[in-house]
């Protein structure tokens, strides 16, 4: 399995630990960046690992940003992009096996090490149940996207 892992600027160090666990767990990495820790743009990266997984030069994805919350709310914004943020291994396999999440997404102000990789072990060895109501349920996610397009009408700070 190929696994693209980007990160900001708040996630680099724990993107690069995580890089080399997945290696050793026998996956193939695609980084996608960030490749220090100057100052960069969640959504940037957020792209960059759903990109990777659009145009099938990955299977799936781990994105990391401080809280994780903007770069899951950035890459959920790529149709076809099933990213779930997680804090507890249940989340890290449930959302693969029932919602078929291809993009695993951490706080990396939020977990530790440790912590991080039993939720990419969660997520990497976790299979998606095809059972007939996730099936249904990814149908009705799907036809959402192509109702609403992911138009973004509101700008930052409305009320």
């Amino acid at each position: 399995m190929r696994i693209a892992i980007g990160a900001d600027h708040a996630g680099f160090e724990l993107k690069g630990y995580l890089a080399t666990f997945l290696q050793e767990l026998g996956f193939q990495v695609v980084d996608v960046g960030t490749f220090s820790t100057e100052t960069v743009d969640y959504p940037d990266f957020a792209e960059a690992v759903g990109l990777s997984l659009l145009k099938n030069q990955a299977d799936r994805g781990i994105l990391i940003c401080c809280s994780g919350v903007g770069a899951s709310v950035a890459a959920t914004k790529l149709s076809g992009i099933r990213a779930g943020l997680c804090h507890d291994t249940y989340s890290a396999h449930q959302g693969v096996e029932h919602d078929d999440m291809n993009i695993l997404v951490l706080g990396a102000c939020v977990v530790g090490l440790e912590l991080a990789k039993e939720l990419v072990r969660a997520f990497v060895e976790a299979k998606f149940t095809g059972a007939e109501r996730h099936s249904r349920r990814l149908e009705k996610i799907r036809m959402l996207e192509v109702r609403y397009g992911h138009q973004t009408t509101r700008k930052a700070g409305d009320e």
